[in-house]
């Protein structure tokens, strides 16, 4: 089984991808198409020039890839893509081949997040818009409505949350899910440096989180602009 888990960045998806990861079954990938899209869209993240070189720039091998041989030869294969990612012009049709599943998170917790990593971001850089469109076109040709978890649910229950998730994919919880060995990963994207210090300290999932944030009022408006589209698919969450 081939399981494509659709984010924005800062929705607890590197968690995910190493819980995934632990089963000892699946093969992962991170962010698949995180070369690709710089190189087409010239935006400045940072070690743009990092990750392009360690990836794929071609989004159609990426594709390819996606729906190839798992590595290792593993039963599961967990990618953990970014809605962002599939800009205009990149062909989805390969979702068609994959267990698509869409992780959300309030978007007041992930501009907070977002801001301290990479300044002054806009709607397009936090994906929620990207997620809902992609959610759409799912929904569509599924005939129903896709899988949605929560952030906030897994940190609160993750035994519960996890094995509802599993159940729902067809495929067995183990209690591997739920630890992992703090520091990097091999699987790691070449990113990590800079995004994953958070994660590279945990060993598990953290404890459930406090209120909202408080954020400064141009970041609040860039959570309000999001709050409807992560609303939408938080009504339909396992």
């Amino acid at each position: 089984m081939k399981i494509a888990m659709w984010s924005g960045p800062r929705n607890l998806s590197t968690a995910m991808m190493y819980a995934f990861a632990a089963r000892g079954d699946c093969a992962v990938w991170d962010e698949p198409f995180y070369a690709a899209y710089l190189a087409a869209t010239g935006l400045d993240h940072p070690m743009k020039e990092a990750v392009i070189a360690a990836g794929q720039i071609a989004p159609e091998a990426v594709a390819a890839a996606c729906l190839g041989p798992h590595p290792g030869g593993q039963p599961l294969f967990y990618q953990k893509h970014m809605t962002l990612h599939m800009i205009s012009g990149f062909d989805r049709a390969f979702m068609r081949g994959l267990q698509n599943v869409f992780l959300i998170r309030h978007p007041a917790r992930v501009v907070a997040s977002y801001s301290k990593k990479r300044e002054a971001p806009v709607l397009a850089d936090i994906g929620f818009v990207q997620q809902a469109e992609l959610f759409d076109e799912v929904a569509d040709w599924l005939g129903h409505a896709p899988l949605v978890v929560d952030s906030a649910d897994i940190r609160a229950r993750p035994r519960e949350v996890l094995e509802r998730l599993c159940a729902a994919l067809g495929i067995a919880f183990t209690e591997a899910m739920l630890r992992w060995p703090a520091g990097p990963k091999p699987y790691d994207g070449a990113w990590a440096p800079h995004w994953y210090n958070a994660v590279h300290a945990s060993t598990g999932f953290d404890e459930p989180e406090g209120e909202l944030p408080a954020l400064a009022p141009e970041y609040q408006r860039l959570a309000d602009q999001a709050l409807p589209y992560y609303e939408r698919l938080a009504a339909l969450k396992l």
